[in-house]
């Protein structure tokens, strides 16, 4: 009776398939391990660069299954910084961005999916300024490993296009959209 049991056990182990578990990862942003910049257009002459410093989130990713992978995101509105404290003022205030008022902002991915050349497009929802809208962002997996503390992680990169009027942020002058520059890295939970 026990060979028979381990011979349908070992049978259903062979037979059954093997689903591969996402990974459950914090984005690392202790460590200043990854980044949320932006670059808006200035007066058609130039740009402005700037990030938000505050901000956290967590992330899933089966590299076997990218489309069971998913991403959410807060970010903190108030820590705005273009490294020049007045022009962080006037972006902070109702004038664009109103960061008294909606001081975050969120992104969850909806889908993940993985490019013919590699690449991934991950799409999901963003609220911002109090408007919530679907959009894309274009990421590279950067890559995976073991780190010298012990634990493991995994890095990504991306880029969006937002424009303002979409989330009824004033637009002024040449500056109606803003470009993200997103840089990921998780620690695996």
């Amino acid at each position: 009776m026990k060979k028979t049991l381990l011979a349908l056990g070992l049978a259903a182990a062979t037979l059954s398939p093997t689903f591969a578990m996402a990974d459950d990862y914090v984005i690392d942003t202790k460590g200043a391990h990854a980044s949320v910049n932006f670059k808006v257009p200035h007066l058609g002459y130039s740009f402005i660069k700037g990030r938000f410093n505050d901000f956290s989130g967590e992330f899933s990713y089966d590299p076997a299954n990218v489309t069971a992978s998913e991403i959410q995101v807060t970010i903190d509105t108030t820590s705005l910084d273009s490294n020049h404290a007045e022009r962080d003022k006037h972006l902070r205030s109702d004038d664009f961005i109103n960061a008294s008022k909606f001081s975050s902002a969120t992104f969850k991915s909806t889908s993940i999916a993985e490019n013919a050349d590699g690449t991934l497009t991950i799409n999901g929802d963003l609220t911002l300024h109090g408007k919530t809208k679907p959009i894309a962002i274009a990421a590279n997996f950067i890559g995976a490993g073991e780190d010298p503390w012990g634990g493991y992680r995994a890095g990504f990169e991306g880029t969006t296009r937002l424009e303002l009027a979409d989330f009824d942020i004033p637009v002024v002058g040449a500056s109606s959209f803003v470009d993200l520059e997103l840089h990921v890295e998780g620690v695996r939970k």
